[in-house]
This record gives C-alpha cells, structure tokens and sequence, in this order.
C-alpha cells in the first residue's frame, strides 16, 4: 500500500473541479450568460454533492468512525475541510453575482429588480398578478406549538414566515412555511419599457405576504432551501421486485435528513433557531446566502431569448459526419466500414437513425441494448417499442438504479413492457452503466450482428451538450462479445471469455493492470513507452500505484481528468513523467479514451468506465478496442488536442490545485479546435459532392 501523502482526497478534489467551473463564471472573456450559465452549474454541482457524497459521510460521522480514505482522512476530517472549502466557494459565487454579473447585465437592459427599487406601477401590477396567480397555489402552514413540520421538498423553494406573538401573552414569535409549488415560475417578469426587468417569486411572496395571513402582522420572510440526503439504495437482498424496491428508496429519500441549509443571511437569529430545531440541523450544517437562494435558478435567464444574443457565445452546431452518406441506410453504412463519431461535434442523430431503422426493417429480427440514462423525447426508446409492437424480438435493459433518473427509468420501462419489450431491470448489486446496442439482421450472406458501442448514454439530448465517442461497427468478433454480454446480464450464464471486449466487473481491472504494466516493462526495456487517457475521475487506488510504479519507469504519461483526481502528479521520485489537465469548456467533457504505446504498435480503447472503484468493482462496463487505423490515428490526434490545451485547459498540481497553462507556441482551445475540424470536414465532404457529375441512365 502506498503512503497516504500519496494520494489526494477525492471530495476536495471534486470541489477543485467545481472552482474550475466557478472560474469559469468568473472569466470576463466569457460573454455574460454564459458566465451565469457556468454560475448556475456550480450550484446544480454542489446540491448533487452534498445530497450523494455529503450525505453519506455524515452518518459516519456521527457514528464516530475513524476509518479513513486514501488520504488518511476520517469522515468527520473530511467534512470539516468540505464545509470550510465550500463555505468560501458561495462566497465566490455570490460575489461574483452580485458584484459582477448582475451589474454587467443590468448595463445591457437585463434587470433583477428588488422590492425597494419598484415604483407604484411596479406595484400595482405585481399585486394585481399576486391575486391572480400565485395567492391561490400558496398554502401557508403553521408551524410550532404542537404543529410539526411538514415534509418539506428537498431541493425546493420554501419561504419561513414570523408573525408578531399571539394575543394569550406568548413572547415568542408564530411561525408558518410556505411551500413555493413547482408549478410557479420563480423568475416573474416586471412590466419594461425596454430591456428585460424581473423580481424574484420569493420577493413577491415578501411584498403581499400580509394577503395570506388575514391581515395579521408579518414581522419577516425569509427564503431557505434544503437537501436532504441521498446516498441510500436498493436493499437488493430483501426485496425481490427490484423495480418496487426503487420506488421505495424514493420514498425514502422524500424524508431522509437533511445534510443542507440554505437560507438568506439577512435571517433574524429567532427566526434561524427556529428553523434548525425543527429540521434537526447543526451549525455546520447551514449555508447563510447573501443573495437569492438556488442559484441553479439562474439557468432560466442564462438561457434567455429575449434579443440578448450578443450576451451569448455563438451556436455549435452538430455537424453532418462525412462518412454518413444520407442517401444510404445506416446498414449499408456500417456494412462497408467502421463508423466512429465524436459528439457533439458531429451529429448524434446516425445512431437515433440506426435503431429507428432497426426498428422498421423487415429484415432486422432482434435487437437489444442497455438505458443507463434516456432523454425526455424518447426517440430511442419509442424505437424499441415500435419493433417490438412490429413482432421484433426486443430486449432493453433499463438501469433502474441511476441516480437521479430512477423515476424516469421506471416510467420507461413500464412503457416498453406494455410495448411488449423484455425489459431487464438491472442486475443483482450492480449498476450497468455500460453503452452497448445489439441489432441482429438477416441478410443474404446469413445472420449479421451490428453494434453501437459508446461512451455516453442513450439520450438525444446531452448528446447535444457532452462530448462523447460512437463506435458502429459489424465485427463478427465483437458480435459475439455482444451476444455474450447480454446472455450474461440478461439470464444466468456463467461469464464466458471475450475475443475483444473487456468487461467490469469480471476483467476490465485486470486488462487496464495489464496494460499499464506492459507499458512499464517496455520502459525498462528501452522500448516506446506512453499511456495518454481521457476520463471524468481518477480515485483507483491500484490503478494510481501502477501508474506511479510506470512514471518511476520512465514511461510518458499524459492524463486528462475532468473531475475527480486522487493521483498526484510532478512529484518528485514518484509522479514525475505524470502530467494531468482538466478542460471545462461549453460541453461537458464526458468521453473516455485510453492510448497504450505498446512499443509502438499503438493500442486504442474507448469505455463507458472511469478508473474509479465503484467503475471498475460494482458497475458493468465495457473497455472496446479501435481498430480501424484511420480511427485509431483519429483518436490519438483528439488525444493530444485535449492534453495541449491551453485557452480552457488548466494542469493539476500535486497538491490538488491547478494552474493556467502557459501555451508552448499558439493558444488551443480543443474544443474550438474540435469543432472546427468537423466544420472542416463537412464543408469539404459538401465541396465533394457538388463537384462529382453523375449523368442519368438511359432505362431501355
């Protein structure tokens, strides 16, 4: 086992990852909304943050565990450095609102008005639409004096109101919550001359709250917002029906503790005390905002139509890819060669075209494939019920166990079972987060099995915000990798051994050991050396070791890391020939791509897996190699793209900091550069076409 000092801890890292979000809105070259678009983000982060990882170290504080972490952290050590880490991040993002942001929009004619700026027309209008609009969802609830608090919505908008004591000579102030009902828009829009002016629905409630009392003095309101934790599963050994046993733990989490309070600073301490004994919170626990609560919020006017495109980055496209000929069907397409797509650069709509196709071809007589997570639109998924309402075998295996989508995936897979579909939901104690569709077709030359292997999910529309790789491919090899793959984790069988694939939990550890140790031995022996990986999150603990043993080595090793980091690079007598960058840019950097020089006989993979435990140990995965040279060669070049970035790239120190890049030549952004590759591309592959004449056939 390597030192502790060895290895970096994984929340504090992950918050490292949030700051380089947060600089982001910082960044005064990014046009406005975008900077409150990147604001918005670094909230929506940290509440998943608290409600998952949070969430699951408090119950082992309080338990009073001293196990600790590849850091030598305890789980109390360890929230006591995230509530210090955390506490001076809001205080960056609310700087940076207030100070910056919201002044720089207010320039441009985008307002948030507070209830002290609004004139009497202001007022007269937003009482009219109060009465109308929001006074009849409202249901204020009494709280205190033998009324308990009712079960507030994680995550959700809640105003605390203080009346004056009652008439029975109480000295203690009455309270009442006021849930705000999801169906109410928080941004409300103030009558405008020009521009775009808007008050907070909390602001509103604060103006007219008397309304809702019967005339009865309202001394203060104040807006506050909590999470409560997440991190609890399925109990797989005790319930049978897995899919009940996922509606169960939503109840649960419904009135699971809270790990998180929100609340305006401006509180009065009666109020604050209040508040915290009936949620059961400690001072360590509450977060005291000075600004509006719930940035995530703010998403709605980054996101703003309004005539405030110059306060916007220009549109990215998808482009068209040049080896998708539109006049052929996906299966002749993949027939001929290997199809390898970058999104979002390219467009994501050939692999919704391929199983739509599946779908509706006579000829196509199975298909199967795992949903991790599924778009809202459904393009996909009312695929497979069409086929299989067309009399089409049709297997989906819908991980009913990831997080945060587990409602949704239980309404798809009532659906597809309705449609006639066999729905798998998930396997035994495991997540399957591998991405993998398996179509088998009946052509001339016998049975066909053709695949899509990639390394983000299932869904139309983050395919159209994170970068990801497809494969399509028709390899008989793989097509029986496929088929075992999903006899293995739709019935029984016993896992059989893959010709190409490697396949978490059962061997992809073993395979990435293997090659990091190849690539050591052929240091010492003088050979070519190199390992370049692209990946969210690197926490591994026998991974790090055996790239550290590799760098002592001698072999070249250049990560990409979007995320989480527990290796520590440039470190002197252990992590010296280790660089690692990160890059937050526009798209969320999702794809994983491994590169092993093997003595110059390249290796490329591509993964649904980062090189974390619960990846390699608790979730099925898969590990695919690229053979096609072309492909191999274009995945080396995207490779080096990320790892030269310097415009959004920013290089891990070992101490868990970063830093800017200093550009060796020419600034690079990889993903301006990416992008431009695939316009390229596109406007040379129409150039083509419009410069080949075909003539008519005379028909006789």
């Amino acid at each position: 086992m390597a030192p502790r000092r060895n290895y970096y801890n994984r929340e504090l890292s992950w918050l490292e990852f949030n700051q380089r979000v947060l600089d982001e809105a910082i960044n005064k070259k990014n046009p406005l909304l975008e900077r409150l678009k990147f604001l918005a983000i670094t909230a929506s982060n940290l509440d998943e943050f608290f409600m998952v990882r949070v969430g699951g170290l408090k119950p082992l504080a309080r338990q009073g565990s001293e196990k600790t972490d590849a850091a030598g952290l305890t789980p109390a050590e360890q929230l006591r450095r995230v509530r210090k880490r955390v506490a001076k991040m809001v205080r960056d993002q609310y700087q940076c609102l207030l100070r910056e942001i919201e002044q720089s929009l207010a320039a441009h004619g985008l307002v948030r008005e507070s209830p002290n700026s609004l004139d009497s027309n202001d007022l007269e209008q937003l009482e009219t639409y109060f009465v109308t609009h929001i006074e009849p969802i409202l249901s204020p609830i009494a709280v205190g004096r033998h009324r308990r608090m009712p079960l507030l919505r994680s995550l959700g908008l809640h105003v605390m109101a203080r009346l004056r004591p009652g008439t029975r000579g109480r000295r203690a102030s009455r309270f009442a919550v006021i849930p705000i009902d999801v169906a109410l828009d928080r941004i409300v829009r103030l009558p405008a001359g020009r521009g775009f002016r808007y008050i907070l629905l909390e602001d509103v409630i604060r103006l007219f709250a008397s309304r809702l009392f019967g005339g009865e003095k309202v001394l203060e309101c104040v807006a506050f917002r909590i999470a409560r934790n997440a991190d609890m599963a399925v109990d797989e050994d005790g319930d049978v029906d897995l899919l009940a046993g996922m509606e169960e733990v939503l109840q649960r989490r419904r009135k699971a503790p809270c790990v998180r309070l929100e609340i305006e600073a401006k509180t009065s301490d009666e109020c604050l005390r209040f508040i915290k004994r009936e949620l059961e919170l400690d001072d360590e626990d509450v977060y005291a905002i000075r600004g509006p609560v719930c940035l995530s919020d703010f998403m709605k006017i980054a996101q703003c139509e309004a005539g405030f495109g110059s306060l916007k980055r220009d549109p990215w496209l998808p482009r068209h890819p040049v080896c998708i000929d539109p006049q052929k069907n996906m299966f002749e397409i993949i027939s001929r060669r290997d199809v390898l797509l970058s999104h979002p650069y390219e467009s994501y709509q050939p692999v919704v075209d391929l199983i739509q196709q599946a779908a509706d071809d006579a000829d196509v007589l199975a298909i199967k494939m795992t949903l991790y997570r599924t778009s809202e639109e459904g393009l996909i998924v009312e695929a497979l019920g069409r086929a299989a309402r067309a009399g089409k075998y049709v297997t989906a295996l819908i991980e009913l166990k990831a997080r945060f989508d587990e409602h949704r995936n239980i309404l798809w897979a009532r659906k597809l079972e309705e449609d006639g579909v066999h729905v798998v939901h998930g396997v035994y104690g495991l997540k399957t987060h591998a991405k993998i569709c398996l179509i088998v077709r009946r052509e001339q030359r016998g049975i066909v099995r053709y695949m899509h292997f990639g390394t983000g999910n299932y869904n139309e529309s983050t395919a159209r915000q994170y970068s990801d790789i497809s494969l399509m491919t028709k390899d008989d090899d793989l097509g029986r990798d496929a088929t075992t793959f999903f006899n293995a984790v739709t019935g029984y069988s016993v896992m059989q051994r893959f010709r190409k694939l490697s396949m978490a939990p059962s061997g992809l550890r073993e395979t990435l050991l293997g090659l990091i140790r190849d690539e050591t031995e052929r240091a010492k022996r003088h050979q070519r050396a190199a390992i370049w990986a692209k990946m969210n999150s690197l926490a591994d603990e026998t991974i790090i070791a055996a790239l550290y043993q590799a760098s002592r080595a001698g072999v070249q090793i250049r990560l990409n890391v979007r995320g989480i980091c527990c290796l520590r690079p440039g470190v002197k007598n252990l992590s010296e020939q280790v660089t690692v960058v990160s890059v937050v840019d526009r798209f969320l950097e999702h794809s994983r791509i491994f590169y092993f020089a093997h003595g110059g006989e390249e290796r490329v993979y591509i993964s649904s897996a980062d090189w974390m435990p619960r990846n390699l140990d608790r979730r099925i995965e898969l590990l695919i190699p690229i053979e096609d040279p072309a492909h191999r060669k274009r995945l080396i070049g995207m490779l080096d793209t990320y790892l030269r970035d310097s415009v959004k790239g920013r290089e891990i120190l070992a101490d868990g900091r970063y830093r800017v890049r200093t550009p060796e030549a020419g600034a690079l952004s990889s993903q301006e550069q990416l992008y431009r590759e695939a316009c390229d591309a596109e406007r040379e592959m129409l150039h083509r076409r419009r410069t080949v004449f075909q003539p008519h056939q005379t028909v006789s």
